[in-house]
C-alpha cells in the first residue's frame, strides 16, 4: 500500500510526556494568571518611590508586555529545539524563586541604591514574566501531536491562557490587595509556582532543582522581614507607619509610602506641627468670623487634622471628608481616636464621586489636601472638577487646596490657572521665593496653599493670621499672580497631564 506524504505523526498518549489536557490547560491558566498578578503589584511596590503615575504604570504595562512577548516566543523556540519536558519544571521553579525575593530586593533597592531601581524593578518583572510566559508554547508543543489538530490545541490554550491572565487581574485588584499584604501576595504566589514546579516534575520525572528554590522562597520571606520600607499597615493604596513624637507624647505623624503626610496631636488638636496646615488655617480663620460653625467637605483625610481643628476652634462644624483609602480610616479610628462624637464624618471613597452627591450650595468650605509630593489625582485638578467644586459652595464659600510641585513649579502654575478659569477670586499663599515675590531667588518648591472664591479674599486679614502663626509665608495675588502663571494652561478632563508637570522632589518629607 502507498504511503501518502501527509500521513499523521504517532500520537502520544498522556502518559507520554506526563500531562493530560487537564494538567496542561491548569499550568497555562496559572502561569498566564501570574504574570499578571506580579505585574499588578510591581506597580503597588513602586508606586512609593516613583509615584502612582502614567509613566510608571507605563513603564510596568511595558515591562510585562515585553516579558510576554520574549516569554513566548524564546519558549516556543526552545520546545523545538529541546525536550519540553526539561522546560517546564525550571520555568515555574525559577520564577517562582524571583517572585518571593521581590519585595525584599526593590525596597531594599530604593533606600540604598535609588540609582538602580529602575533596572531592578524591570528585571523583577521580565525575568518571571518571561519565564512563565513560556509555558505556554512550551506545553502547546507537548500537545501538538498531530497537524490535523493544530488549530484547535493552539487555540484552546491561548483561550485558557487569556482567561487565566483575566482572572490574575481580577483577583489581585479586587480580592488579593485588599486583603493581603504585597510582600505577602509575592512571597505567597512564588510559594505556589514552586509547589507547582514540584507537581511537574513529579509527573515528568525530569528536573530537580526544587529544593534549593524553595530555600530562595524561604530566603525571600525572611528578607522581607528586615527589608526597609516597613509598615505597620498596607493599606489598598499605601504602605502605612504611625511615629511617635519623641518631644511630644501626644504627638503622632503619619507616614505613607515614606513621605510625612499628616501630624497629629491626639489631645490638642489645634496644635499644627506642619506650616502649610497653619496656612490653610490662617485662611480660614481670617474667611470666617471666629467660632462661626461651618459646613464643610474635605478632598482628602490622611490623618484628618484639620478637620480636628475645625471641630475644636468651631463647635458645631460638620465636616464631611471623603478619603480614599479605607486603610487610613481605619488608622484614623484605631490609633488617632476618631469618633463620631466629634461632628467629623469620613466615607471611603473618591473625592470627585464624593463632590458629585452633594447638594448645590450645601457647603462654606472645601479643602483639597488629596495632592501628594510624587503623585497627584488629576481628576481633581480640573476645570470640570473645580466647578463641582464651585457648585456645591454656597455664595461666599471657600476653597483652600494644598499642593505640593519642585522645580518650576509647572502643576502649580497650571492649577493656578485652572482656578482662575473657575473662580473669580484667587490668590496663592507660600514662601516668597515660590510665589514670585522674590524674583532674584531661584524657588524652591515644595508646599504651596491656594484659595479661591466668588466673593474677596480678606488679604490683610489673612496675611495677619500668617504672620500670627509664625510662618514666613506671604499672598500673590492680582498683577503678581498674574505674572507667576505666565503662559501656564488650565487644566480640563479631556487634557490633564498633571503627572508630566509635576515635579517630585529628592526629599521625602512635607512640611
Amino acid at each position: 500500500m502507498t504511503g501518502s506524504s501527509s500521513s499523521p505523526v504517532a500520537k502520544d498518549t498522556p502518559g507520554d510526556h506526563g500531562l493530560g489536557p487537564r494538567a496542561a490547560a491548569v499550568l497555562v491558566f496559572g502561569s498566564s494568571a501570574a504574570v499578571l498578578v506580579v505585574e499588578i503589584v510591581a506597580l503597588r511596590l513602586l508606586a512609593p518611590y516613583l509615584g502612582l503615575t502614567l509613566e510608571t504604570s507605563t513603564m510596568v504595562i511595558g515591562i510585562a508586555l515585553t516579558a510576554i512577548a520574549c516569554g513566548s516566543w524564546l519558549g516556543g523556540r526552545l520546545a523545538d529545539q529541546v525536550d519540553p519536558r526539561r522546560l517546564i519544571g525550571p520555568s515555574l521553579g525559577v520564577s517562582g524563586a524571583v517572585v518571593a525575593l521581590t519585595p525584599a530586593v526593590l525596597r531594599t533597592s530604593a533606600e540604598w541604591a535609588p540609582a538602580v531601581l529602575l533596572l531592578i524593578a524591570s528585571l523583577t518583572i521580565l525575568v518571571p514574566g518571561a519565564l512563565l510566559s513560556a509555558v505556554t508554547p512550551i506545553v502547546t508543543k507537548l500537545h501538538l501531536t498531530s497537524l490535523a489538530e493544530t488549530g484547535t490545541v493552539v487555540g484552546r490554550l491561548s483561550g485558557v491562557g487569556t482567561v487565566g491572565a483575566i482572572f490574575g487581574t481580577v483577583l489581585t485588584g479586587f480580592v488579593l490587595v485588599s486583603r493581603l499584604p504585597v510582600s505577602g501576595i509575592l512571597i505567597g504566589l512564588g510559594s505556589l509556582l514552586v509547589a507547582g514546579s514540584v507537581l511537574v516534575e513529579w509527573r515528568t520525572r525530569r528536573w530537580s532543582g526544587t529544593p534549593a528554590l524553595t530555600l530562595v522562597v524561604v530566603a525571600g520571606g525572611l528578607a522581607t522581614t528586615v527589608a526597609p520600607g516597613g509598615c505597620d499597615a498596607e493599606t489598598k493604596y499605601h504602605c502605612a507607619r504611625v511615629v511617635a513624637d519623641p518631644d511630644r507624647d501626644s504627638g503622632r505623624t503619619l507616614v505613607l509610602d515614606g513621605v510625612r503626610h499628616s501630624y497629629v496631636d491626639i489631645d490638642d488638636p489645634t496644635f499644627l506641627e506642619f506650616t502649610y496646615v497653619r496656612a490653610i488655617a490662617s485662611v480660614v480663620d481670617a474667611a470666617f468670623p471666629e467660632g462661626e460653625r461651618l459646613a464643610a467637605h474635605h478632598l482628602g483625610g490622611g490623618g484628618l487634622t484639620f478637620p480636628r481643628y475645625l471641630a475644636a476652634t468651631r463647635p458645631g462644624t460638620r465636616s464631611l471628608v471623603s478619603e480614599i483609602d479605607s486603610g487610613v480610616v481605619r488608622i484614623d479610628r484605631d490609633q488617632f481616636g476618631l469618633s463620631s462624637e466629634a461632628g467629623i464624618d469620613v466615607r471611603a471613597e473618591d473625592g470627585r464621586l464624593g463632590l458629585r452627591r452633594l447638594d448645590a450650595g450645601s457647603r462654606d468650605l472645601v479643602v483639597g489636601d488629596a495632592f501628594g509630593g510624587v503623585s497627584v489625582p488629576w481628576h481633581l485638578t480640573t476645570v470640570e472638577a473645580m466647578t463641582d467644586v464651585r457648585r456645591v459652595l454656597d455664595a461666599d464659600g471657600l476653597y483652600v487646596a494644598n499642593l505640593i510641585d519642585h522645580g518650576d513649579l509647572a502643576f502649580a502654575r497650571a492649577e493656578a490657572a485652572t482656578l482662575r478659569e473657575t473662580f473669580e477670586h484667587v490668590a496663592l499663599v507660600g514662601r516668597p521665593t515660590d510665589i514670585g515675590l522674590d524674583p532674584t531667588a531661584t524657588p524652591e518648591g515644595g508646599n504651596l496653599v491656594m484659595i479661591a472664591s466668588d466673593r474677596p479674599v480678606d488679604l490683610r486679614a489673612t496675611q495677619e493670621a500668617l504672620d500670627s502663626r509664625r510662618t514666613d509665608w506671604k499672598i500673590a495675588t492680582g498683577d503678581d499672580l498674574t505674572a507667576w502663571v505666565g503662559d501656564a494652561q488650565p487644566l480640563t478632563d479631556d487634557y490633564a497631564p498633571v503627572d508630566q508637570l509635576l515635579q517630585p522632589s529628592s526629599s521625602r518629607g512635607t512640611q
